[in-house]
């Protein structure tokens, strides 16, 4: 095996050999403490950026299968593994997951002691890293991870986000017959596609319907960087999913009359991307929101509050959250470095909150630093989550958000329905 180098922006260099990819990579070191899920890990888009060290000791022992992904390709720079299976064994399994890091040009080290690494990380914090194949020199290496870029600033949402609109329609994964096939279809699809679609979805697409007939609730989905089980959960709720790159404007979102507006999670620093800011800040208040991990960061700023970036983030599927608003305590899947900063809409010297500070209410606490995992607004229909509730890879705990959020669009149809309906009065 090729020899490999990972070095930290401290000096801090990790000797052990090539796995995946040969070459350079450049990125911010994190860690993930899922014992699975490897394969959704690397095709989060969150991760572009990123170098993830698994904190488990043995990766890619059930291979890697065509489903198990959440986008169309690997995200992460680079990838840390104790010892890396030589032969997976599952039935699912299509190939390696050392073969499929070199087709995606992935550059990975094994046989370093992780344990080391994530401590290191938990006490000296997150930092620039680079792994390399090709250079043997420490110093050299600590050189170049100190000249990387870093997150801060960065907008990394643009490198991963879809570059047009399209419509969703799979559903959530059913035995035997899975997720179907295909994935997106464009605006122009036809009746034969709509033919075939519920000849290959069958019930899953059927799920899209809500009791009684009523119809699918129409959401635009800002795509940052978006999970495809986060679209899959949504038309399994009951919603007519269309996806739109992340710099669409607040006025085209508004022509598509949408029953809601999703924000999807993503990478990097949410300040780096003011054009969602301002955006999202225009579209609060005239339909129903629903923010996911950078989605909810967004939203925090739209609203006037501010960000800041956690020590060593929150990466892997056991995290501990309590939802407030009914005392339960949720196992969540999160990935994410920056936090919002409940304080900031009370501490306001300039005066960029929208409304009064009182009505921004958090909602959700993370009960191992007590960070911000939610918040709400207490009259206008918006809410979000700083974690995944569509897990994949993680538990289950939180996948009723989904729900919630179709009800707050019914609630608020039925709402304008109830307005646009009242009798005028009749003048004696």
């Amino acid at each position: 095996m090729k020899k490999a180098n990972l070095a930290l922006a401290d000096g801090t260099v990790f000797e052990g050999t090539s796995y995946g990819a040969e070459g350079e990579a450049v990125g911010e070191v994190v860690f993930n403490t899922c014992m699975s899920g490897y394969q959704e890990i690397l095709t989060d888009p969150s991760y572009k950026g990123q170098i993830v060290t698994m904190t488990y000791p043995l990766i890619g022992n059930y291979g890697v299968n065509p489903e198990d992904v959440e986008s169309h390709r690997p995200f992460v720079e680079g990838f840390v593994v104790k010892e890396g299976s030589v032969l997976p064994s599952n039935w699912r399994a299509r190939r390696s997951l050392e073969d499929f890091l070199r087709e995606y040009s992935i550059v990975g080290i094994q046989g370093i002691d992780t344990r080391a690494l994530t401590r290191h990380i938990r006490d000296h914090g997150a930092q620039e890293g680079v792994i390399s194949t090709i250079d043997d020199d420490p110093k050299s290496l600590v050189a170049k991870a100190k000249a990387s870029p870093g997150l801060i600033g960065r907008d990394l949402v643009k490198q991963v986000c879809c570059e047009a609109p399209f419509t969703w329609s799979q559903g959530t994964w059913t035995w035997p017959g899975g997720y179907g096939q295909g994935r997106a279809e464009s605006r122009e699809s036809s009746a034969e596609t709509e033919k075939a679609q519920l000849s290959l979805f069958g019930s899953r697409l059927a799920a899209r319907g809500r009791p009684g007939g009523a119809r699918l609730s129409r959401v635009v989905a800002y795509d940052c960087g978006i999970k495809w089980n986060i679209l899959r959960q949504l038309v399994r709720s009951g919603c007519d999913v269309s996806v739109v790159p992340a710099s669409t404007t607040a006025e085209q979102v508004l022509g598509m009359n949408p029953d809601g507006i999703f924000l999807s999670n993503g990478p990097g620093d949410p300040e780096g991307v003011p054009y969602l800011i301002d955006a999202v800040r225009e579209l609060i208040g005239k339909k129903p929101i629903f923010g996911i991990c950078l989605g909810h960061q967004i939203i925090g700023l739209a609203l006037g509050g501010r960000t800041y970036k956690l020590k060593f983030g929150h990466h892997g599927g056991n995290q501990p959250v309590k939802d407030l608003t009914t005392g339960k305590v949720e196992i969540t899947s999160q990935n994410h470095g920056f936090a919002v900063d409940m304080e900031s809409f009370k501490s306001d010297p300039k005066g960029q909150v929208l409304g009064d500070p009182e009505d921004i209410v958090l909602t959700h606490v993370n009960l191992n630093d007590n960070t911000c995992e939610g918040l709400m607004h207490r009259r206008l229909p918006l809410f979000s989550v700083q974690y995944h509730p569509e897990a994949s890879p993680g538990p289950h705990d939180a996948s009723y958000l989904f729900r919630r959020f179709v009800e707050m669009m019914e609630r608020e149809r039925q709402r304008i329905g109830s307005a646009l309906h009242i009798p005028a009065q009749v003048e004696r």
